[in-house]
């Protein structure tokens, strides 16, 4: 009787690592090869525009896209944060007040490291005060 018991206390345990819900480590190359498009910011949708703010991975993490300007810089994931160190942006003035707002918010994201989170469809970066929400768009070679 003892037997068991251990040994259906030992398959509840297994059982219980193997949950539904829980969330596998994210890894680069889940991310690599993939575009988003912003849809939310904070949780409101963006506001429709002539430009659709995105962000791409490519090859060894390497970040690129747009808000208002081009950005682009070499991604690290750690754990499941996402910083890009030696982050470049071209420096023009938009004409939509907003897309200015969120080439900062962008820049101080990703430089200081947001958590990253992906469904199959959609991508997450957040900070304690930021969060972006993007719809993927297609994969890139």
């Amino acid at each position: 009787m003892k037997k068991y018991f251990a040994l259906a206390l030992a398959a509840v345990t297994l059982a219980g690592c193997s949950t539904p819900g829980h969330k596998a480590k994210l890894t680069a190359q889940q991310l690599v090869h993939h575009r988003y498009v912003l849809s939310t910011v904070d949780g409101a949708p963006l506001d429709a525009s002539t430009r659709m703010p995105e962000i791409s991975f490519g090859e060894n993490l390497h970040v690129s896209g747009s808000m208002c300007n081009r950005f682009m810089g070499q991604g690290e994931l750690h754990g499941d944060v996402l910083k890009v160190k030696g982050m470049a942006s071209t420096r023009m003035l938009c004409t939509e007040p907003r897309l200015n707002e969120l080439d900062n918010l962008i820049g101080e994201m990703l430089t200081q490291g947001a958590k990253v989170s992906q469904s199959q469809k959609t991508l997450e970066l957040k900070t304690s005060q930021h969060t972006l929400t993007y719809k993927l768009a297609d994969l890139v070679n």
